[in-house]
């Protein structure tokens, strides 16, 4: 997405983050068993049991190719990117909307269609090949169970004072869960200044800025905070080990609960280190089997369509969006306007 300053925590991340070697694409660096994924956070496990855990090993043992994995933010790791654009680390980049667009849009996406993406409806892939989604998803929020007897159902009940310092979301133009809060605002309450209005509001009751929307779901399991935003297939995975945690969606106007999708879209880095590597493991994560297992193993939706299935997780998540209205965003206006609505957030929410 369009980009906004960094925050200092986001900085001393990436400043942390073990430093790659700078391979320059080098027909020694392409012959290399390796490949390096720049994701957005979600996918991979907790405690190593995530779809991103499974389909790496899997993928390892099959080709013995190795595979390192950066992890941040939505817009933190597009933001990485772009600063290597000179000098690219990374192979596969996996990101949300509409980050994946401005990724495409800088220039940091090279096109290739992964075997059997024809199987991927066109929805979920853009027109010029640059990227396909791998797992698809949809924006949400969680809540503490044990402290909450019910869900909230409507934006307007996160004004209330029991929520003062027990409420967070990631923020916009930094995490893409972040951004959608301010995408599904707009939708709901019909318009940008509307969407402010409220945003502003209920900045009484935020605890603040967080570049990562992952941290957030341990905070509500263990009643730090009673709400905070995140996606259907992160949550319902953290679920798994966190029982107080609860997924629920905002209602609009007309009092019925709306989301929209997010899905986790991958795309080839532009003169990739290990470019050919990059396409073998987007092929292996589009193949049935791993598609197979997004609901089993990562509590995602696959983004096959010829996969249909049937395993409890499944059945579990399709009952979890049952009655929620879906809306597409016009991700066109959002990616050429993101930065201009991420400072009118800023300037509305004083962040």
């Amino acid at each position: 997405m369009p980009r906004t300053r960094i925050t200092l925590a986001v900085a001393l991340a990436l400043l942390a983050t073990p430093a790659l070697s700078a391979c320059g694409g080098s027909s020694s660096a392409s012959n290399a068993k390796e490949v390096t994924v720049y994701s957005a956070d979600g996918l991979k496990g907790e405690n190593g049991d995530g779809w991103y855990d499974k389909v790496f090993a899997d993928f390892t043992k099959q080709t013995g190719i190795k595979v390192k994995y950066v992890e941040g933010g939505s817009g933190e790791i597009v933001q990485r990117a772009v600063r290597e654009k000179s000098n690219p680390q990374a192979d596969v980049l996996v990101t949300l909307p509409p980050f994946i667009q401005e990724a495409d849009n800088k220039g940091l996406l090279e096109k290739y269609d992964p075997k059997e993406a024809d199987q991927v409806s066109g929805a979920d892939k853009s027109i010029d090949g640059t990227w396909t989604s791998v797992v698809d998803n949809y924006f949400g929020f969680v809540y503490n169970k044990k402290e909450l007897k019910q869900a909230p159902k409507t934006w307007d009940e996160l004004l209330d004072s029991k929520y003062k310092n027990k409420l967070q979301y990631s923020t916009p133009g930094v995490a893409g869960d972040g951004t959608a809060v301010l995408i599904k605002a707009m939708h709901d309450f019909g318009g940008k200044e509307q969407a402010l209005a409220y945003l502003k509001k209920l900045q009484a009751n935020n605890v603040g800025p967080s570049a990562s929307t992952g941290k957030l779901a341990p905070k509500v399991d263990k009643g730090e905070l009673l709400v905070a935003n995140g996606d259907v297939q992160m949550n319902y995975a953290q679920s798994k080990t966190m029982p107080n945690l609860g997924l629920w969606f905002p209602a609009g106007k007309d009092g019925k609960p709306t989301t929209f999708a997010l899905p986790y879209a991958a795309g080839l880095v532009t003169k990739a280190p290990h470019s050919e590597n990059g396409k073998k493991l987007l092929d292996f994560m589009l193949a049935q089997k791993q598609q197979q297992e997004v609901s089993e193993i990562g509590g995602g939706f696959a983004s096959r369509q010829d996969v249909k299935a049937t395993d409890a997780n499944a059945i579990a998540l399709t009952k979890l969006m049952d009655g929620v209205d879906l809306f597409t965003p016009d991700w066109n206006d959002i990616d050429k306007n993101l930065t201009s609505y991420v400072e009118d957030w800023k300037s509305a929410t004083g962040s």
